[in-house]
């Protein structure tokens, strides 16, 4: 799940929502490593029960706080609790333990994403006057196309967060140089739309 629409095993690339865009980075595999151990040896606490000592683990990622991890938690307690409801008898801990990683794992991959939307529309202003509804909109139409460049960048600014939670500094960098090429692409197609 971790690798899952991200990670080509193995092979160092990060890829788009499919793997015909995807992006070499040396040591990525590592770093995919390092935050699966970050799962596998806190694994008894969530088998306890104990989910916001598991979660608390996390803090090491950069840009998760204390605030980031309650909303997770609160987050997994309702999504318990309609599963509770809904069937008593089937609810295992292999699903309770995906949807825990799922809900953690998009976090993460959200704070750096939304960093590099908001570089966007920076660029995008400063290119060309106009508002953020105006950018807002062709960005939500770029969502809807599943354009290549915006699942690349996703990915690549997931890989960032990690690399710098890891002290990958090296990756880190290849990251940001990666994300501005995207980004540069992503916002030539946003003034195109709107001219």
């Amino acid at each position: 799940m971790i690798n899952q629409q991200f990670y080509k095993e193995g092979r160092d690339l990060i890829i788009g929502r499919t793997p015909e865009v995807a992006v070499k980075i040396s040591n990525s595999g590592q770093i995919v490593r390092k935050f699966k151990d970050l799962f596998n040896q806190n694994l008894d606490l969530f088998l306890e029960g104990k989910y916001l000592k598991f979660l608390s683990h996390f803090k090491r990622i950069k840009g998760v706080d204390e605030i980031l991890l309650k909303e997770v938690y609160q987050d997994l307690q309702l999504k318990f609790e309609h599963l509770k409801d809904a069937d008593q008898d089937h609810v295992n801990i292999v699903i309770l333990y995906t949807i825990f990683l799922n809900s953690i794992i998009s976090s993460i991959r959200d704070i750096n994403f939304n960093v590099a939307l908001e570089e966007i529309r920076k660029r995008v202003r400063k290119k060309f006057q106009t508002n953020n509804k105006v950018i807002q909109k062709e960005l939500d139409n770029l969502f809807m196309r599943n354009n290549k460049n915006i699942s690349i960048l996703y990915n690549i600014s997931y890989l960032d967060t990690l690399a710098e939670s890891f002290n990958f500094n090296k990756v880190a960098h290849v990251c940001k140089i990666q994300k501005s090429k995207f980004i540069n692409r992503i916002v030539d197609s946003i003034i195109t739309a709107i001219i």
